[in-house]
This record gives C-alpha cells, structure tokens and sequence, in this order.
C-alpha cells in the first residue's frame, strides 16, 4: 500500500519512474525507517534464516482477540520463522521461490501450476516456534530463533517482497496471540528454508 501510495505521489509530480522502481524505492525507504534506531544507528542485520511452512489451502484466515485480521480464499497460507543465521537477501529469494513454486494443478491434474499463474492469495503469519529445539527435555528451546526486533524487519522484507510482485498478499499480526484456521486442499504441505 506505501508502495502504491508513493507510486501516484511520483506520478502526480511527473517524475519518471515505473511501478517495479516505486516499489523498490518504498522498500529501502521501509528498510531504512526500521533498521537506522537510536539502538542501530548502523543500520546492522545480524545474519538470519528464515523458515517457512507452505500449506495449500481452499480458505484460510486468522484472529487476534477475536477479529479477523486476514483471510484468503483459494491459495497458500505460510507460517513463517526467523531464526539467528544467514542473511536478508535470502529472505527475498525464498519469498521469489515461494510466488513461482508450481503447486497447484493444471488441467490434467498435476501440480504445474505457481501461485501467480492462478492469482491465488497468500496469507503469511509469523511464528517463532519453527525454530523450537526439542532435542533436550519436554520443554522446547527458543533460543535458535531472532530476537523480535530483528525478526520483524525480515519478516516484514519476506512480506513486502511478496506484495511488491504483485500477489495478493495478507498477514497475521506479528507477535500477537493468534488464532489460524485453515482448509489444507490436499493435503498439501511443504517446508522451506534460506
């Protein structure tokens, strides 16, 4: 929305630009505003992974306190993780992956299909758990997973990369209590890492 916002105030102005520029001009504009705090003046990202889990689903939607902050119809509902290695640009390429990754049939029944080539909806929630170490004991360890302030500005990179390529995107509310309910079409199920 920031992106297609700042897109008509360029146009309005008549500075050149095109739709792909807006949105990456509003990124690093995102980017900037998060990563530059009086606590980062540096504007440091520590390397971080990011953890995804793909379902299918013919619906889809989420709730915080009892309202609905996202819902979808046919498409893919991705529960996200961001753990304490690797680098943001990876975050950006599993978000590309994940728009072209062919799992929805094509007439002949077979998974050919990306999410862009059926303008499906994906609803993307947060979820620290991915990273849960159950090795040792019956209580999991958190410890592999980023602290929330840096987990939120690559989250919210995985997010807006997604909307930048034109996909109807939704979202849960980061590190809010949230209530998901799905229809996992398949099933279908898969689990990603960068």
């Amino acid at each position: 929305m920031v992106a297609h916002i700042s897109f008509e105030l360029l146009s309005r102005f008549n500075f050149s630009v095109n739709k792909t520029e807006a949105y990456e001009s509003c990124s690093a504009l995102f980017l900037h505003r998060n990563l530059f705090t009086p606590k980062n003046p540096q504007g440091v990202v520590r390397n971080l992974v990011v953890r995804v889990v793909i379902q299918r689903v013919a619906e889809a939607q989420v709730s915080v306190a009892n309202e609905i902050v996202g819902k979808i119809g046919p498409g893919m509902c991705v529960f996200v993780g961001i753990g304490r290695s690797d680098s943001e640009a990876k975050a950006s390429a599993l978000a590309d992956k994940i728009r072209s990754l062919r799992v929805f049939e094509d007439d002949q029944g077979k998974m050919n299909r990306s999410l862009a080539d059926m303008q499906g909806a994906i609803l993307v929630v947060s979820q620290f758990t991915l990273y849960a170490d159950c090795k040792k004991g019956n209580r999991p360890s958190f410890t592999a997973a980023a602290p929330p302030a840096e987990a939120q500005i690559l989250y919210d990179l995985f997010v807006e990369r997604l909307r930048s390529s034109g996909l109807n995107v939704t979202t849960g509310r980061f590190q809010a209590k949230m209530s998901v309910s799905l229809v996992n079409d398949g099933p279908v199920t898969f689990i990603l890492e960068a």
